[in-house]
């Protein structure tokens, strides 16, 4: 339980998969593989390149079909260091290993490129970024390293984060009047208290969410209502 609804608590007893067609295969921009000489080590031993077996999804990804499950896969073994820094991502292998066309691959890579994962350049391909260079931000990327080898790091780093964040929202909202924000408020910590007493983690952990998202939402902060899908990242994998 977060120290705010915590207090808050106490406060309350008071009172695609897209199937390309052969021209997709040559439209896409990094298909060059590594030169002679600089092959890419085989990273996919031992990988379950079935993607209808990934287990956990994220919430970026859920739903996108083998879109989405490509994207999570690869972000996994990236952020794990099953893939590391300036390793050589090839298109078709990729779409080989795990049975999936070039356009899926493509959509893919552009996805991680824009967490900062991959870099993809003409004539040198899609390569693996270093950490420095990711979107340490980015709720996908925030889960990964949640649920990998960076785990301890990142719930550390989670926690110091919303000890910043969380009392100015409340310091912020406090001087706003909304009645109607503030009684969901009211009602997100009444569920939480009945849900807390019933063992029932999954209805606590949504209304908790709700209740940080309401809070930061109260603040009047458009710059803090971003910061907003990093809480309930934080919170979900707290």
């Amino acid at each position: 339980m977060s120290t705010l609804a915590h207090t808050m608590m106490t406060a309350a007893r008071s009172v695609d998969s897209g199937l390309g067609t052969p021209g997709d295969l040559d439209r896409y921009p990094y298909a060059e593989a590594p030169a002679a000489g600089r092959a890419a080590p085989s990273t996919w031993e031992g990988v379950d390149t079935d993607l209808g077996r990934v287990g956990r999804r994220s919430a970026g990804s859920r739903g996108r079909g083998l879109h989405g499950q490509l994207v999570q896969q690869l972000g996994q073994m990236i952020v794990s260091g099953d893939l590391g820094a300036d390793r050589p991502l090839v298109p078709e292998e990729i779409g080989q290993r795990f049975e999936v066309s070039r356009t899926v691959v493509r959509e893919s890579l552009r996805v991680l490129e824009a967490k900062g994962l991959v870099s993809a350049r003409p004539n040198v391909g899609t390569r693996v970024r270093p950490v420095s260079d990711w979107n340490l931000l980015d709720p996908d990327i925030i889960e990964w390293r949640a649920f990998g080898p960076q785990r301890d790091d990142q719930r550390r780093e989670l926690n110091e984060l919303r000890w910043t964040i969380e009392p100015l929202a409340a310091r912020l909202a406090a001087g706003h009047g909304r009645e109607d924000v503030q009684q969901r408020l009211a009602d997100m910590v009444e569920i939480m208290g009945h849900a807390f007493a019933q063992g029932d983690g999954i209805t606590f952990s949504r209304a908790d969410t709700e209740f940080h998202s309401l809070l930061i939402q109260l603040a009047g902060n458009r710059m803090l209502e971003h910061l907003s899908g990093i809480v309930a990242a934080a919170l979900q994998v707290s």
